[in-house]
């Protein structure tokens, strides 16, 4: 059971049908060594297949950060080939996230930056506690962004804003992240992890089926492989077959809350 999955370098925890992951670096800042990456990917991936999960709340340990880049210690003396790799790595765990079925909300409780920003762009919701900061001044260390950044960022905030950041290597402020769109909400830091509950409760009681559809529809958009219209177009044929469906129309007819059960 997930609830019984011990990791490294994070903690994890069910309640209430939230699956809870905390970066437990707080001695390094949460920074994400190769092995963080990997306990995150992991955790999240086993929860794919669950139907009694219904939402995960990402934060990191400690109200200094969420986490505040790579561990840089790590990576100083890789090679060409190891750095690729690393990059790799780095980008199928941050796609685990962004398409997991089951919505993904990083609780900014610090710094988010660079890896640690990565991080939390590949969620599908942000929350940033009040002093919380955001960047990517990966330039300042002579690379770029490695797990995506120039790419979500981009997605985010629009191309302009983004270059901007990415080549300043200016560090941004909770409040201006949520003027540009790079996060949804800024509360106290002691609210990130109840605001995020209070997100996922309303999504909690719609249609598992329907939420992760909604998902999938509009990463679909961002993969050059994929025609997002006709994701959607597919999406929403397959839905009349579901019981799903059946009980969600029934129930607004009825004029009663649907009791959605994910099939």
């Amino acid at each position: 059971m997930t609830t019984a999955t011990m990791y490294e370098t994070i903690l994890t925890e069910v309640k209430n049908e939230i699956f809870y992951i905390t970066i437990n670096r707080e001695s390094k800042l949460n920074a994400l060594n190769i092995q963080t990456l990997t306990d995150i990917k992991n955790a999240v991936l086993s929860i794919y297949p669950s139907t009694d999960i219904k939402g995960v709340i990402l934060t990191g340990a400690g109200e200094k950060a969420f986490a505040a880049g790579a561990d840089i210690a790590e990576f100083a003396n890789f090679n060409v080939e190891e750095g690729t790799r690393m990059s790799a790595e780095g980008h199928a765990v941050l796609n685990a996230i962004e398409n997991c079925p089951k919505p993904v909300i990083a609780a900014v409780n610090g710094f988010a930056l660079g890896g640690g920003n990565e991080l939390a762009m590949a969620c599908h919701i942000r929350i940033a506690g009040e002093k919380a900061k955001f960047g990517q001044p990966e330039v300042n260390l002579g690379i770029t962004p490695g797990y995506a950044g120039t790419q979500r960022l981009a997605q985010l905030i629009g191309k302009g804003r983004a270059l901007e950041l990415l080549m300043t290597a200016d560090l941004i402020p909770a409040q201006r992240a949520y003027e540009m769109g790079l996060v949804n909400h800024v509360v106290p830091v002691d609210q990130v992890i109840t605001k995020s509950e209070e997100i996922l409760s309303k999504i909690k009681t719609k249609s598992p089926l329907a939420i992760a559809s909604v998902i999938r529809c509009v990463n679909a958009h961002y993969e050059k492989k994929l025609d997002g219209n006709n994701v959607e177009i597919n999406e929403f044929g397959n839905f009349f077959g579901s019981e799903d469906f059946k009980e969600g129309t029934v129930a607004f007819m009825e004029k009663r809350k649907a009791d959605f059960k994910g099939k």
